[in-house]
């Protein structure tokens, strides 16, 4: 009798763990784990790619939006600045994007950012098509993660 009372302890402690487990991780390690784990298994890139990929896209959205959105953003995408800090730096092309924008009074503002993420999915082993399939997979999560109002304000910047 003894062993089985304590076999059903053993498996009600289990169980009340398994319940709460979720709640052992930060929301922000969850979040960018989500993200780039969804990344990698929708386009089978690298955990490197993703995160540098997924930080050039929100990177891209933190300098279009303002900063009270974009701090929803990072709200519902909380390691958002670490995915950021996954970048590649651009160097010498950086530079001369944003003199060609100049040049052309800042009209280039959505070009200079499309042909920036060119330029770092480059960097990351990437081809410039993959920028087009990057987006969908961070909408759903942001929806996902932060519902219409999040997703809508990323879609707004990234489409």
């Amino acid at each position: 009798m003894k062993v089985s009372a304590l076999n059903r302890v053993i498996v009600a402690t289990l169980a009340a763990l398994l319940l709460i487990s979720p709640c052992l991780f930060t929301t922000a390690g969850a979040a960018e784990a989500g993200l780039v784990d969804s990344l990698v298994s929708s386009l089978g890139v690298t955990k490197e790619q993703a995160a540098g990929g997924a930080g050039a896209l929100l990177d891209l959205a933190r300098k279009q939006l303002s900063a009270e959105d974009f701090s929803k953003v990072k709200e519902a995408i909380p390691d958002a600045g670490a995915l950021v800090d996954a970048v590649p730096k651009g160097g010498d092309m950086s530079k001369a994007l944003g003199d060609a924008s100049s040049m052309l009074g800042g009209a280039g503002g959505s070009l200079e950012g499309l042909a920036g993420l060119a330029g770092t999915f480059s960097q990351l082993g990437l081809n410039a098509d993959m920028v087009g399939k990057f987006v969908p997979v961070l909408l759903d999560f942001a929806q996902g993660a932060g519902g219409d109002s999040v997703m809508n304000l990323l879609q707004g910047v990234l489409k």
